[in-house]
C-alpha cells in the first residue's frame, strides 16, 4: 500500500523529537506497513492489537493508532483513500494526545 502525507502531519514530523521519529518510522516498517498491506488485500484482515488502531470519535473516517505509550505518548491519524482505484493509507496528524484536537 501507499503512503501519503497531509500538511498538517508533515508539519507534525518536523516538530517530532529524533528518537520519537526514529519510534514512528520503526513501527511503520515492521508492523503498520505489512498491516495496511494485509488490509488492502482483505478488509477483513484485524489490525494488530499492539496498534490499538480505532475510529476516532467526531471524524468521519479518521484512524488513529498508538505507536508508543512512553513519554511523550505516540498517537498517530489517518484515513484510507482510494486514488485512482488504488486503496492509500494518507497520515493526518503524528505526535501525542494532541493530534485528536483536530484529527
Amino acid at each position: 500500500m501507499k503512503f501519503e502525507t497531509t500538511p498538517a502531519f508533515d508539519h507534525d514530523v518536523r516538530r517530532l523529537k529524533r528518537e520519537h521519529l526514529a519510534a514512528f518510522k520503526k513501527v511503520v516498517g515492521e508492523k503498520f506497513a505489512p498491516a495496511c498491506d494485509a488490509y488492502a488485500a482483505n478488509p477483513a484482515t484485524p489490525w494488530p492489537v499492539s496498534l490499538r488502531v480505532k475510529a476516532v470519535q467526531g471524524a468521519n473516517g479518521v484512524l488513529e493508532m498508538t505507536w508508543s505509550f512512553a513519554s511523550p505518548d505516540g498517537r498517530a491519524t489517518f484515513e484510507l483513500v482510494t486514488v485512482d482505484g488504488e486503496l492509500r493509507c494518507r497520515w493526518r496528524r503524528v505526535g501525542d494526545h494532541d493530534v485528536f484536537k483536530n484529527p
